[in-house]
């Protein structure tokens, strides 16, 4: 079989340069939509179902792209189309979902904000998900480790970008407090036009940048047969899932479902636990939606540094037990965030969320692209997608009942909800089998 290149490190940052603007975006809505939806009115009961729409709708979309994308073949390459499409809808949601309320006329503005809630996340996910399999297609064995890694650094250094932008605006001297008859403050309505800007630039480096590998070229790479290239039906592919993706769904259902009520609370729960306040109208409630971007940031940070050193730690000791040991540190990051009333020593708290964070964007891509059949890389990246979206679907649909009856109206012990289902998704990864051999540490050669 004909070897794939060793690509230089510059050419493995190409690869993921436009994740870069994504997450700068991601984060955005992430840190920030629970913010913009109760200014526009919706109750804090009724936020994850807000936030319900989209997770549904990328679980229909990314099997669907992945797919499409095995068997597509345009002068811009194979993958590179769809992350340029779902980055220019991405955009335009972007700039129109902080102005909700400017649509009172035609409809009530929380569920404008909800729409282009929904069509970010799904334009989100167009591009995810062919950025993922486009470093599985590039990179072979070797640089599969560092390949990942680098997109984990380039997505955290746009995690910090993005969740830091309120924060940054406000210190320069946009107000932070929505001007008189609006609803939705300035640093964030600008945040997200200077995101939604980024990730439209990025996105075009990395779309003329890389050239992906051929057809002709790329079945002589991966050693794809005339049989292998016989087009399947979704249910064929379906019931053909490698055993190992099926165990990284476990270990994903528990990390999402934390990450998801980590983002819904995280806002409520600060603003409860350090500033004492429900009120999503007041200063001091802003003031914690300026501190979760920070501490959105921070994480970002935490997991960037680490995404440096993670390839080489995952060479030596494996990356099973890399994974494992970054979700523990995440629970114990989550649940400390109950016992810090003071936003400085939530910083510490950010460690473990980050570190964590840095091995969920890599180590379960790591693992699974080693054990896919390249010439199914897209359409079972697009199906893995649904790893991410069921728990989120769930956590949506049962997040106002845990809150109510669980948590007893608290966000703050919604966190702690949260890094309890992390400690879950630690212990799982003890089931997941990692099929390439060659990365496992000397010791167990």
């Amino acid at each position: 079989m004909k070897q794939k290149p060793t690509l230089t490190f510059w050419q493995i940052w190409n690869l993921s340069f436009g994740f870069l603007g994504i997450q700068i975006g991601y984060s955005l809505q992430s840190s920030q939509t629970s913010r913009i939806l109760s200014a526009l009115g919706a109750d804090p009961h009724h936020l994850p179902l807000f936030w319900l729409a989209a997770p549904i709708a990328g679980l229909i979309v990314q099997p669907i792209i992945g797919m499409s994308s095995d068997r597509t073949w345009t002068r811009l390459g194979r993958r590179i189309p769809f992350i340029l499409g779902g980055a220019i809808v991405s955009a335009i949601a972007m700039f129109f979902m902080p102005n909700s309320e400017f649509v009172a006329a035609i409809m009530p503005p929380v569920f404008f904000g909800a729409g282009m809630l929904l069509f970010m996340d799904c334009a989100f996910n167009v591009s995810m998900q062919p950025f993922r399999s486009l470093v599985g297609d590039m990179v072979n064995d070797k640089q599969r480790n560092l390949g990942y890694s680098t997109q984990s650094f380039l997505t955290n250094v746009g995690a910090v970008v993005g969740s830091f932008l309120p924060f940054i605006l406000t210190w320069i001297g946009i107000q932070n407090i929505p001007e008189a008859g609006e609803k939705v403050a300035p640093s964030v309505i600008w945040s997200f036009y200077i995101g939604g800007s980024a990730l439209l630039l990025t996105v075009l480096w990395t779309s003329f940048r890389v050239r992906e590998y051929p057809p002709k070229e790329y079945e002589e790479y991966n050693n794809i047969t005339e049989a292998e290239k016989q087009k399947k039906s979704f249910l064929e592919i379906l019931k053909s899932t490698p055993k190992t993706m099926l165990q990284l769904a476990v270990v994903q259902f528990f990390s999402w479902f934390a990450l998801f009520l980590m983002w819904v609370y995280g806002i409520g729960g600060i603003a409860e636990n350090v500033w004492h306040t429900t009120d999503p109208l007041s200063e001091a409630y802003n003031e914690a939606g300026n501190w979760n971007g920070v501490l959105s940031g921070v994480y970002g940070i935490f997991a960037a540094v680490f995404s440096i050193f993670m390839a080489k730690i995952a060479d030596k000791l494996g990356r099973k037990k890399v994974y494992s040991f970054s979700l523990l540190l995440g629970a114990l990051g989550l649940m400390s965030m109950f016992v810090f009333e003071d936003k400085y020593l939530l910083l510490i708290s950010m460690i473990g969320v980050g570190i964590a964070w840095a091995s969920i964007l890599a180590m379960p891509y790591a693992i699974l692209s080693a054990a896919l059949p390249a010439s199914k890389m897209g359409v079972y990246m697009g199906i893995f997608n649904a790893t991410i979206t069921i728990p989120q679907i769930v956590a949506g649909l049962t997040g106002g009942l845990l809150l109510r009856y669980i948590a007893g109206g608290s966000s703050i012990i919604m966190l702690i909800v949260a890094g309890v289902s992390m400690l879950l998704a630690a212990i799982s990864v003890a089931f997941v089998q990692d099929s390439n051999k060659n990365l496992e540490p000397e010791s167990v050669k």
